[in-house]
């Protein structure tokens, strides 16, 4: 009897030892993933052609792996962005869409290095986040600071997945002359950018301020350039060059105007390299040092990263998968979102293949270039500015100087790369425009595209269920579809079909569309809007008193928003002041209230009434 049980614990012990070591084998045999990324920065590489980039080692690292000519963020600014790379979702469809908010996670979906954790990956992220959510680092990484690194792990035959944010790029580190002297404090002479010798985007002035904040951009890649080769070389150094893939990535468009915040390919379309060394070749059919025009989306990071590492991609990503094996067909389409910038709400969508791109301008009726206070504190908007009125800047700025905005663009991208032709009257593309459209309209409606939803509403609707708007959505206690319809309705009748609605967010966007369009003024339409006031909600009845304010119902009109500029909710009182701000002078009569909220907690909200004091009282006061 004493023999036999021996001989079972015999057998127990060669199990564990078995297993923990099939357990190890199967651990050396995934990839360690690597990923440099930088902020604000568009393709000004050498290794896309820039001839003016001084980036030899990044380029030498583009000539052995795969380089993607159609890699886009899904949102031209960073916050939002980072909220699809760590989710491999959508932004829209889980309310991270507005810049600085804090979304709520769906309870099914979770982050996706949780997942790489949870099958023996130590994860690590140097060291910016914002992801636009309401999180915990610790629910994500296992570590994430400035110190953060794959060096860190215990155990050195661990499978990492390791970020390194270089922030140097950020467009602080060019208006910033003190960031910028401290990022590129290391670099020779030679490597600086001469400001005779750059290429000014076509937007620009040509003046010497421009060229030297341009020429300042380039410096910062250059110190970029060093950074990357240090983080290669510490992989080199190491021994894990040929059991690591590595990307290098740019978070949106380079951080100046017309391109951070922006739809067009300058705020979105960013360079994408991918190496994958020798033991790893197999999981792309493309070869390493060869282009590629296949289009990529910052919601297929995440699925792309689990499927290198062998895993299942969760139901809830709404991304595929670019390299690993059993691949998806190649997407026709990417899709972007613009939303709240800062203190500033313009709802618009783009749709692009690999020649088209489709935009959908949901407030037309405002301008291109609003004024937002970081990007106007910047010396290229000023002198942008400057030469507006001056009547010197080029014609590709002045269109971008309009105070209204078509309904839709199309561009086509081989003919016109600067986005500048508008094709939608055009009938030779007819076709195309019909096609593009629906992509946009039923990609809205697949993702249940939460920007449709207004902010405050969007909010108090989750507090009251205690639920994301991602499940409220999915789980049809409230219905997009007529939202969407609404939304982007010219129809009258349908739209005063819309302020009867029981869905608040129907009636907000029945009175904002009836508001751009004070032509369409009657009795009857008076009454129904002068109703509007006294809307159960908050935001329909701001909608409504602009829309009567627009038609010369004023009094009662601006009374109702200096009431709601001391509403408890902060994204009420920042619409209420928006509205304020965009009477312009019309609004005198509230100067008192506007300058009520100048200690105001959201800084939003203040940024906005300086914005529309300034207008009012001819001054010029500077806030934060």
């Amino acid at each position: 009897m004493q023999v036999k049980n021996t001989t079972y614990q015999l057998i127990g012990v060669l199990l564990l030892v078995f297993t923990s070591c099939a357990n190890s084998e199967q651990e050396n045999d995934l990839p360690n993933i690597l990923w440099i990324t930088t902020e604000d920065m568009s393709m000004e590489l050498g290794c896309y052609g820039d001839p003016v980039a001084k980036t030899p080692d990044i380029d030498a690292f583009a000539s052995k792996s795969l380089l993607y000519t159609n890699a886009f963020a899904s949102a031209p600014v960073c916050a939002p962005a980072r909220s699809s790379i760590i989710t491999g979702m959508y932004p829209a469809s889980i309310g991270s869409h507005h810049m600085r908010t804090a979304g709520r996670m769906p309870l099914e979906a979770r982050y996706f290095p949780q997942y790489l954790r949870e099958a023996g990956y130590y994860c690590t992220n140097n060291s910016k986040e914002d992801y636009n959510l309401d999180y915990t680092s610790s629910e994500i990484w296992d570590e994430s600071n400035d110190v953060a690194h794959w060096r860190n792990r215990k155990r050195k035959d661990q499978p990492f997945f390791a970020v390194f944010n270089y922030i140097g790029t950020h467009e602080s580190g060019i208006d910033n002359e003190r960031k910028h002297s401290r990022f590129t404090k290391d670099l020779t002479e030679d490597q600086f950018i001469n400001p005779n010798d750059v290429k000014l985007p076509i937007y620009f002035p040509d003046t010497e301020i421009t060229r030297k904040l341009w020429a300042r951009y380039y410096s910062n890649i250059s110190a970029l350039n060093e950074y990357t080769a240090k983080i290669l070389e510490q992989l080199e150094e190491d021994g894990l060059s040929e059991n690591t893939i590595v990307f290098f990535y740019s978070d949106h468009g380079a951080g100046v105007p017309i391109h951070k915040r922006w739809l067009f390919d300058t705020g979105l379309k960013v360079p994408l390299l991918v190496h994958l060394p020798e033991k790893y070749k197999r999981l792309s059919k493309k070869q390493m040092g060869s282009q590629t025009d296949e289009l990529v989306s910052f919601v297929d990071l995440a699925p792309t990263v689990l499927k290198l590492a062998g895993l299942d991609i969760p139901e809830h990503m709404q991304g595929r998968a670019f390299l690993g094996n059993g691949l998806s067909p190649e997407r026709e389409f990417v899709f972007a979102a613009r939303d709240r910038m800062d203190e500033r709400y313009d709802m618009q969508r783009a749709v692009r293949n690999k020649q088209f791109k489709y935009i959908r301008y949901y407030e037309p009726s405002k301008p291109y270039i609003q004024y937002m206070n970081t990007p106007e504190k910047g010396e290229i908007m000023k002198q942008i500015r400057a030469a507006y009125v001056q009547e010197t800047l080029p014609e590709a700025g002045v269109r971008l100087m309009a105070t209204t905005k078509p309904n839709e663009e199309l561009f086509d991208l081989e003919k016109d790369p600067n986005e500048l032709n508008n094709l939608i009257d055009d009938p030779q593309y007819k076709e195309v425009l019909s096609h593009m459209r629906s992509a946009h309209e039923e990609w809205s409606i697949r993702i249940k595209d939460a920007g449709l939803i207004p902010e405050p509403i969007l909010r108090s609707w989750e507090k009251m269920h205690n639920k994301s708007i991602y499940e409220l959505l999915r789980e049809g206690v409230y219905s997009i579809d007529e939202v969407q319809r609404v939304a982007l309705s010219e129809d009258l009748d349908g739209l005063q079909q819309g302020l009867a609605s029981d869905n608040e967010a129907v009636r907000y966007w029945a009175a904002i569309r009836i508001g751009d369009h004070p032509e369409w003024k009657n009795a009857e339409l008076l009454e129904i809007l002068g109703n509007g006031l006294n809307d159960e909600d908050h935001l329909v009845r701001i909608a409504s008193a602009r829309a009567l304010i627009k038609m010369g119902v004023e009094e009662k009109s601006f009374a109702l928003l200096e009431n709601e500029l001391n509403s408890a909710d902060e994204w009420i009182r920042l619409n209420a002041v928006l509205v304020l701000d965009e009477m312009g002078e019309m609004a005198r009569p509230t100067i008192n209230a506007l300058q009520s909220v100048m200690e105001d907690p959201n800084k939003y909200v203040i940024r906005v009434a300086n914005r529309a004091l300034n207008n009012l009282l001819g001054t010029s006061n500077v806030v934060r």
